[in-house]
């Protein structure tokens, strides 16, 4: 017996009955965009791109043509493997990244699932000063040991020499671990801000590490609460945000929510986008201004940190679609860094590129007002101007200002650096998810 189609109801092409909305002031029915989203196959509607394809071994290598489909053809891709909606397009990936009324960002104590995990003081004022001016003290003393290293050596790894080993050596020192620890904390560091990963190995493991870097740093803590230094863990130990005295866990969250991958990241992809790009490599190393241009092509070109998750605060229409509240928003820089909307030639490394994006939407700054492409590990756009009157320079300034240091340091020392014979770097993530950058950079030169 066939159904009876009431007046209220309405057949999808699906065969689904479902029930109408209030018709609108000017007759036409009023039906829930997510209602209709959600009867979409998505063999009809995404034929171009199937779910598996994000979570495959080809985009850990390169995720740049995947992720172009999905900007070309899925602006708002519906992952049903995930539970999430892909953003793709750079205008909407930054208005996504902006807006605080509907969307949030969840840190990363909230994918370990933890109660009560403790405090994040990154943003304390006194916090942000010390580090400025650690890093603008130190920065360049930390790279020309490294680089004088490399240079008795004659030949090395850019990657894990210079780019992984400045980064890091720049935490242990700020935090002034003893030298004989620095093995130990580096790899329960790495542990830690791996086990964010969707992977339950890795979160696992990184759990422990949680839980073993607050064990290791109790006496460190309860010594500098006693006898403070110029450090930032004692920095951190004279804070009493809330008038709550900081804890160990306190540190060590916040130690887990900074961004190490940014600086880590970029200047290993910086130094392999030189190399394998020979007039721009030339162009670069000979000023400053266009060694900072260089790098923040880089975050443009080959960002390490490819995506961010947002999630929607509470149902929003967005992109002609009902997001339901709580859903996750998975951001895509590398889709929205090279959308030829906005980037002429967008798949080309141009140190002195033109057309850079200047300033964002609603009052915030990019990069403190310099030209650049989303940048996701440093956090939202700068409300701040370039040179802030009553505050230190944002993070993203200061990444931007080490990362030139350090390369110029380099140049400074080295000559002629070139590719190993028989090199063929490439990027790549350790697992999907994880940052994207080059891992193995052998490179020979000449001593100054």
């Amino acid at each position: 017996m066939a159904s009876v189609i009431k007046d209220d109801q309405v057949i999808g092409k699906n065969g689904v009955i479902i029930k109408k909305h209030p018709r609108r002031s000017d007759g036409s029915p009023k039906y829930r965009t997510y209602e209709i989203y959600q009867r979409e196959r998505v063999g009809e509607s995404t034929e171009k791109i199937k779910p598996g394809q994000l979570i495959s071994e080809s985009y850990r290598q390169d995720p740049y043509p995947t992720v172009a489909v999905l900007r070309e053809h899925y602006p708002c891709y519906r992952n049903w493997l995930s539970n999430s909606y892909w953003i793709s397009e750079y205008n909407d990936v930054t208005s996504i990244f902006t807006d605080e009324a509907n969307f949030e960002t969840r840190p990363k104590t909230w994918t370990y699932g933890l109660e009560n995990p403790g405090r994040n003081l990154n943003e304390e004022l006194p916090l942000l000063e010390a580090e400025e001016t650690f890093t603008d003290t130190q920065a360049e003393k930390i790279a020309t040991t490294i680089a004088s290293d490399l240079a008795q050596k004659g030949h090395g790894n850019l990657a894990t020499e210079f780019a992984a080993r400045f980064a890091m050596n720049l935490l242990l020192t700020s935090l002034d671990i003893p030298d004989a620890d620095a093995g130990q904390f580096t790899a329960l560091f790495w542990k830690m801000q791996r086990g964010t990963s969707w992977n339950p190995g890795l979160r696992d493991d990184g759990r422990k590490a949680l839980d073993e870097l607050t064990h290791y740093l109790q006496p460190i803590v309860a010594a500098r609460k006693k006898q403070p230094g110029e450090d930032l863990i004692s920095v951190m130990t004279q804070l009493a945000p809330g008038d709550q005295p900081v804890t160990v866990r306190d540190i060590v969250v916040t130690l887990l929510e900074r961004d190490h991958e940014t600086l880590h990241g970029a200047l290993a992809n910086l130094w392999f986008l030189l190399l394998t790009h020979p007039e721009e490599h030339q162009q670069a190393i000979s000023d400053r201004r266009l060694m900072k241009l260089a790098y923040l092509e880089t975050l443009r070109h080959s960002t390490p940190v490819l995506s961010a998750h947002r999630y929607a605060r509470h149902e929003v229409e967005r992109f002609g679609r009902l997001i339901p509240e709580g859903s996750q928003l998975v951001c895509s820089a590398a889709a929205a860094n090279r959308d030829p909307k906005i980037f002429n030639d967008p798949e080309r490394f141009i140190v002195d590129r033109k057309d850079m994006c200047q300033r964002e939407s609603r009052g915030q700054y990019r990069a403190d007002g310099l030209a650049a492409g989303i940048a996701f590990g440093l956090g939202k756009p700068s409300i701040y101007p370039a040179i802030p009157e009553d505050r230190p320079r944002s993070r993203y300034a200061l990444t931007r200002d080490t990362a030139v240091t350090a390369s110029q340091v380099l140049v400074s020392h080295l000559d002629n650096i070139q590719l190993a014979k028989g090199t063929t770097p490439n990027l790549s993530a350790l697992t999907v998810g994880e940052m994207h950058t080059c891992w193995k950079l052998p490179v020979t030169f000449s001593k100054k």
